[in-house]
């Protein structure tokens, strides 16, 4: 069997420590048990198959994709085992860790300046357009703008859910960044049951949170945050608002501090995107006076971000103190 036979059906662990109204309770997925070490292997798989299906990905071919590191990790996994050429681009904040798994599992990673505005020709996305372009029977995902994004958490993620905990759901929290987690798990959740709330959560930096709230898209509020795999400097397709009841913002602090929590309270090594989705979770969890579920989602390991979030002196330098735990308070 190959690696892609064990994507999906990961544990849903429920969280105890954190200070929530008594009969709020709060689960999480644990994605970073997916074979690539990502939520991410779901809708490469999912994307591959497809176009396998249809003939557009022909054997030998090349994969070119824009990744902030998980995806790409998922393509450079599953192209291994079918026997693809990967090349992959990704903004110059991506750890060091990311990089050398891809460049370990035999990719081309090509790194770009995330200081790049959207559309420019140092774009990490622009780049891969570019690549792919140039590149004679080449493959692109498009996982910002392809459908079968959120159709894979559709088929996947969101029954995995609803299976394990039923009617139970109150609400499904998560952060997005090309949307297909929040859109398709909670299109599927909603129509289980349509009272099911949603809650994206969005870094301070990121265009999505005043998008929703007010449908602007500022260029001036774009501004750089250290939190890898959510928020976005453009509107992705694949980003269903119509599904989505809340955005909340979140800070890298918060994101961080709730990494730490989860470490050494939890014993769960997790990445920067689950110190947001948990954080938010406890944020929603903290509005609810009678017994309700929060379900999230932990999309990667903690051990891609040794030399970062979980490095003192990484945290010190760039404000964060030393990783010691604080009050996890809203940002908003």
């Amino acid at each position: 069997m190959k690696i892609q036979s064990f994507i999906g059906s990961t544990p849903l662990v429920e969280l105890t420590t954190f200070d929530v109204p008594v009969g709020v309770r709060i689960f999480a997925k644990v994605e970073f048990m997916n074979p690539g070490g990502s939520i991410k292997d779901r809708i490469v798989s999912y994307i591959l198959d497809d176009a396998e299906r249809r003939g557009v990905l022909k054997p030998g071919a090349t994969i070119v994709e824009n990744t902030s590191g998980n995806t790409g990790a998922s393509i450079a996994a599953l192209a291994a085992t079918r026997g693809y050429r990967a090349i992959l681009t990704m903004p110059d904040k991506v750890s060091k860790e990311k990089q050398d798994a891809l460049r370990a599992m035999g990719a081309e990673v090509i790194i770009c300046p995330t200081s790049a505005p959207p559309g420019s020709e140092k774009h990490y996305v622009s780049c891969a357009r570019r690549i792919h372009a140039e590149t004679p029977g080449s493959f692109t995902l498009n996982q910002y703008d392809n459908p079968l994004n959120g159709e894979a958490h559709f088929h996947s993620t969101g029954p995995e859910i609803w299976d394990a905990l039923g009617r139970s759901v109150t609400a499904f929290v998560a952060s997005g960044s090309t949307g297909g987690t929040i859109s398709g798990t909670s299109r599927y959740l909603k129509m289980k049951n349509p009272s099911v709330t949603s809650v994206l959560l969005d870094p301070v930096g990121s265009i999505y949170h005043r998008y929703f709230h007010e449908g602007v898209v500022d260029p001036s509020q774009i501004a750089p945050y250290f939190v890898e795999g959510a928020g976005e400097d453009h509107l992705a397709k694949c980003m269903d608002f119509s599904v989505v009841d809340d955005v909340i913002q979140f800070s890298d602090a918060d994101a961080f501090a709730t990494c730490r929590h989860l470490a050494t309270r939890e014993g769960l090594m997790c990445g920067g995107t689950s110190g947001a989705n948990v954080w938010g979770a406890v944020q929603v969890a903290r509005t609810l006076a009678e017994p309700a579920t929060i379900v999230t989602v932990l999309p990667d390991s903690g051990n891609k971000y040794m030399s970062k979030i979980y490095n003192p002196d990484w945290l010190t330098q760039n404000g964060f103190g030393t990783g010691e735990n604080r009050e996890l308070e809203p940002t908003r």
